[in-house]
């Protein structure tokens, strides 16, 4: 059997988000998945794939069947499938593991073809303001968890989709990325002078970046998926994007 070498990597999807066609996102999203090929070694999915998600022990948001097939064909194919907790998705306990997917946490070293990546969403890395490490304390507390976890799934889903209609995407708001301020790209520098780190790959912000570090390591931040399909995939020796261009 040939060696499996093909790695794959997408973010941002924002399945449910109600910002322009959600069906349409939905449809480009699972297409994506199903033109994978069997024989791919594996896929990332670094987080806000769902723009809201809270499952409770015996209850898990309803939809997203052709998205649910299409991962569960590719791991029936033997293409191993990681995913990490975005800022949207943050409540995902079980049920993902369930289906046979295997959850990472942030920053993550990764050996693929002998290149080392360091992947994650991106929020929280760096020196973020106060506020938003608070706001992660307190997505992330199980205290609080639990007692969302008390509400009815309609009004949990009611308060969390109401949430997300608020937030900037759907606002339409560009995130301007702020280059070697950025506290992201702070943190990729920082740490990729104390771990030999090839790329790093992130999602979060909802831009195009692509930017080498004073380190030599190559710094990549995905766009989401509301009116195009970015992804990258990495062949063993380099990456490309969704176009098959060469990122140099």
């Amino acid at each position: 059997m040939a060696e499996r070498k093909l790695v794959y990597f997408a973010s941002d999807v924002h399945l449910g988000l109600r910002v322009n066609d959600p069906e349409d996102r939905e449809r480009r999203f699972a297409a994506f998945l199903n033109g994978i090929p069997s024989d791919a070694k594996a896929l990332y999915l670094l987080g806000d794939i769902w723009d809201f998600w809270y499952e409770y022990h015996d209850v898990v948001p309803k939809g997203y069947i052709r998205v649910f097939a299409a991962l569960q064909r590719l791991m029936d194919d033997g293409v191993e499938v990681y995913f990490f907790q975005g800022n949207h998705d943050v409540w995902t306990y079980h049920y993902f593991e369930e289906l046979g997917m295997k959850r990472l946490m942030q920053p993550c070293l990764v050996e693929i073809g002998g290149k080392v990546f360091c992947l994650g969403h991106g929020d929280g890395l760096g020196p973020v303001p106060r506020g938003y490490r608070f706001l992660r304390a307190v997505f992330y507390n199980k205290v609080l968890q639990f007692l969302f976890s008390l509400l009815h799934p309609r009004i949990a889903f009611a308060f969390g989709n109401s949430w997300s209609r608020k937030n900037r995407l759907a606002r339409h708001e560009e995130y301007r990325f702020r280059g070697a301020d950025e506290p992201l790209v702070k943190f990729a520098e920082d740490f990729s002078r104390k771990h030999k780190v090839d790329y790093f790959i992130f999602g979060h912000y909802h831009v195009d970046v692509r930017m080498m570090l004073s380190t030599g390591a190559e710094f990549i931040v995905l766009k989401d998926w509301l009116d195009r399909s970015p992804y990258l995939y990495f062949d063993g020796m380099s990456i490309f994007g969704a176009s098959s261009q060469k990122m140099e």
